[in-house]
């Protein structure tokens, strides 16, 4: 991946920065709800070129987020990983530059204090781990990575339970190495990280699913995580999004979301969002838009 799609922000004292594994993907919006139409994209042109194609075709990254605060440095989601098997083949057996652009954008693994993950699914933990000599090993050896009790719990049933549905190929090789390790802390799912960085709860893709809170000399942001995917949900944030555990709820958090932060200098940071990525939430007709410098 070309070092241009390493991105900062500055929020106070707090860096934060971009690493994209996969850009802008291309699939029908069928493949985010049932509910839309492949080419949904074509009844709102401001999402065009950004977010869709100019035949209205979605557009999402795959990306992850990492930290600096003055006290202590946060990968925030790992994104895929490479060499690993996975249920889709877009992503199996990838090749990723995520440690080059990690250490092009000035951030030491060894140095990691906290690695804290959103949820649980494969695109949000592939980098917890390495391979060394046959093995998955901590990527971030010297730091706690933070899961959700609700989260891990509840994947860990659902593993346990044998769900023909649940994929699980990347607890073997990304998540129990981990654990195993020694490193996993779980928490609440309103949890303190540091000074400026804070996590609460935005339950529906998952059941413990987490967004990111940045406070530093009055300015703010939020990571998102996968509480949305697309801005399109933004317009719409009642579509009932096919990869959500609970869709009802889902909805539910889109919409709470929406309403805390729209109108508000806040920079609200899309973690599937495409270039710029960040933005502002604004009111618009019945819903909501992203407006971005």
């Amino acid at each position: 991946m070309p070092k241009e799609h390493i991105k900062h922000w500055q929020i106070g004292d707090v860096q934060v920065t971009r690493l994209v594994e996969v850009n802008a993907h291309q699939d029908p919006f069928t493949m985010l709800s049932t509910e839309c139409e492949p080419d949904m994209a074509k009844h709102y042109p401001w999402l065009m070129p950004n977010f869709a194609t100019p035949q209205g075709i979605m557009k999402i990254s795959f990306q992850a987020f990492a930290l600096k605060t003055p006290e202590k440095t946060i990968i925030v989601d790992t994104c895929i990983g490479e060499g690993r098997v996975r249920e889709f083949e877009i992503f199996t057996h990838m090749q990723s530059d995520y440690l080059e652009d990690l250490a092009a954008a000035g951030y030491d693994p060894d140095a990691a204090d906290v690695v804290l993950c959103t949820h649980l699914h494969f695109d949000h933990v592939g980098w917890n781990t390495r391979e060394q000599n046959g093995r998955w090993v901590p990527t971030f050896p010297n730091a706690r990575y933070l899961f959700s009790k609700r989260e891990y719990r509840h994947w860990e049933k659902v593993r346990k339970d044998g769900d023909a549905h649940g994929h699980f190929d990347h607890f073997v090789d990304a998540i129990d190495p981990v654990v195993e390790a020694g490193l996993v802390d779980l928490i609440d799912d309103a949890h303190q990280v540091c000074k400026e960085v804070s996590l609460f709860p935005t339950p529906g893709h998952t059941p413990g699913h987490v967004s990111v809170l940045i406070r530093s000399r009055g300015q703010e942001a939020v990571i998102t995580g996968d509480l949305m995917h697309h801005p399109i949900q933004l317009i719409r944030p009642d579509l009932p999004v096919n990869a959500d555990t609970d869709k009802v709820q889902g909805a539910a958090t889109r919409r709470e979301f929406c309403e805390r932060f729209a109108n508000r200098d806040v920079t609200v940071i899309g973690t599937h969002f495409c270039e710029p990525t960040a933005g502002r939430i604004v009111s618009d007709k019945t819903n909501w838009r992203l407006v971005w410098d």
